[in-house]
């Protein structure tokens, strides 16, 4: 090629990206970004139950009344007392829902009996619809106490009944039971209102 097409091509490439960028000019808008940024902290949960997060001690019944009056720690007929859970809402920052379970209640003695909130029950699985409740996130006291109250009347029923509890009580004793139940609570997360 000779240098006069060269210098035709190149001078035609030149006029062609000068008209691009004048037309490009022409056709130009406004434009600005902006950076900003995103953050919030998330609400801390806590929840404890007579002061543990995942396990709390075992309750025994025989630590809640006056050992003296019976020996190695067993509970029989006479003798009455009462165990705290304590729920600790304390720390959170959201609404809490605590439910309280008694699961897996067994060899009860027949004649032992519950009593919460002027209610007496048979069962302590009973207890469960009346240790249900929710700690408002504003809430000023995030700390509930349920105390259940137990009792082994010495003499249970009427005077006609007395003599056949009395057997039911005596064939207990016999058997020696070890009653055991599971105490499971759960804190649930209340969901936030608008």
């Amino acid at each position: 090629m000779n240098k006069l097409v060269k210098r035709i091509l190149v001078g035609t490439a030149l006029v062609g990206v000068l008209a691009c960028a004048i037309m490009g000019l022409t056709f130009s808008k406004y434009t600005n970004t902006i950076i900003g940024n995103g953050e919030t902290e998330v609400a801390k949960w806590s929840f404890k139950v007579n002061e543990a997060t995942e396990e709390f001690a075992t309750i025994k019944l025989a630590d809640t009344y006056d050992q003296t009056t019976l020996i190695d720690g067993k509970i029989a007929p006479g003798v009455s007392g009462s165990f705290d859970l304590v729920i600790d809402a304390t720390d959170a920052e959201v609404g809490v829902k605590y439910e309280v379970d008694f699961q897996d209640e067994t060899n009860k003695p027949t004649n032992l009996k519950f009593t919460c909130d002027g209610k007496t029950l048979d069962e302590i699985e009973d207890f469960e619809e009346y240790f249900t409740d929710v700690i408002d996130a504003d809430d000023t006291n995030k700390v509930r106490t349920l105390t259940v109250n137990w009792e082994w009347p010495y003499e249970t029923g009427t005077a006609d009944e007395i003599a056949a509890n009395d057997k039911v009580d005596t064939d207990d004793g016999l058997n020696a039971l070890d009653y055991t139940f599971n105490v499971v609570v759960t804190g649930t997360q209340v969901v936030p209102t608008k």
